[in-house]
């Protein structure tokens, strides 16, 4: 194999993974949420290195502040009847 055709794969490859993951977020947020949170709770646990608690704070997902106050539909503005 060629460095040239390795390079195509490679490519490719990177081009499903983006697809896959936007895909991912777009149409199951719920269960997106849930992984991110369960990769970065065992990576901020205390007496764990600095840096792997630096990313595991990038990688969990933003807190949900308002959600249950109207429901959750996150626009936290007047609805549109």
């Amino acid at each position: 194999m060629d460095a040239g055709l390795l390079a195509q794969y490679v490519v490719i490859a990177l081009a499903v993974l983006v697809s896959a993951g936007f895909v991912a977020r777009r149409q199951f947020p719920g269960t997106v949420r849930r992984l991110r949170i369960a990769i970065a709770v065992p990576m901020v646990r205390d007496g764990r290195p600095r840096w792997l608690r630096e990313l595991g704070r990038r990688i969990a997902p933003p807190g949900r502040e308002f959600e249950d106050a109207c429901g959750g539909c996150n626009s936290c503005g007047p609805s549109k009847r």
